[in-house]
Formats: structure tokens, sequence, C-alpha cells
């Protein structure tokens, strides 16, 4: 593994169903210049924690759409250059992402041996669901559960504070 082989990218979530987030939220991920759009994409919605995933990878870059994600690699990206990720083109969660620097030495960062595939190693802010669930058999139309008084009570006695007492 030589360092100019790696990219650090910046994964910035810009909007998803609802508009735009602000904060932002956001990823950095160590990226091979031998991986595809592809593989990028799938980190990307890993590290966002999205679990629905049938939905096909959408790239712009400065020069227009990626036309194939599978087959391109990230490989021809400078340090600087900037280019959109749409996952659920439906849904458009969209994202902007930028190679803030080449080469990159992942081993420095990852404490390690370089990833196989491209893997976040630093984030921020607070990811939104990608459906808009809030809880655990929201359907969108109800109001949330109410907070109990005491925010531990309703749970097994498994840690000090949890349960009633």
């Amino acid at each position: 593994m030589r360092r100019r082989n790696w990219l650090a990218i910046q994964v910035e979530l810009i909007a998803g169903p609802g508009g735009p987030l602000w904060p932002r939220p956001g990823r950095l991920f160590a990226v091979a210049r031998s991986h595809s759009f592809a593989e990028f994409a799938t980190a990307v919605d890993s590290a966002l924690g999205r679990w629905d995933l049938p939905k096909p990878a959408e790239f712009v870059l400065e020069d227009g759409p990626l036309e194939d994600a599978e087959l391109n690699k990230i490989g021809e990206l400078n340090q600087g250059d900037k280019f959109a990720y749409v996952f659920d083109k439906d849904d458009a969660w969209q994202h902007l992402c930028t190679v803030i620097e080449r080469p990159f030495d992942p081993r420095k960062t990852l404490l390690g041996e370089p990833p196989e595939l491209p893997t976040p190693y630093w984030g921020w802010g607070s990811l939104p669901d990608q459906h808009g669930l809030r809880w655990v058999k929201d359907d969108g139309h109800k109001p949330g559960p109410r907070q109990p008084a005491q925010p531990y009570d309703d749970l097994p006695p498994l840690l000090p504070g949890w349960g009633a007492e």
C-alpha cells in the first residue's frame, strides 16, 4: 500500500425527503483509488445508517452524470474535487462529496492495515432515519410515545439506574 493510492473524502448529507439539513451531518472516508464509485456508495450508505438498500447509486461529477458506478473507479479524482451522490432518487438523499486529502495514508488514521473497502474514519451530526421513522412502531401519522417521568423506569434493571426502584 502506497500513500498515493488513497484519498480522504468528506461526505456531507445536504438534504433528504424533509428538505435541507442544517447543520449538515457528515463522515470522512478512506478510499483507495482502485475502489469503484459503487463500493464508495455502499460505504456511505452503511455509515449513514441506511438499511433499505436496493436503490442504484447516482453520482454527478463536475463534468456531468457518472454512467456506471460499478465500473468507474475513484482513482482519477484529485484533492479539492467535488461530486454529488444521490441515494434513492425518489426521496432525494443528496450528498456533497469532497476530496479533502490526496495522497492520504489510512494507516495513520485507521491505526493499522488499510481496509479492503472504503471505510469511514470520522463523523459528526445527527443522522435522520432513511424513512423518517422516529420509533419502532412509527407509521408517520400518530404522535410519538410519551417519555416516562423517569426516563429509565421502563428498562430492565441490567445497568445501574435502569428499572423502577
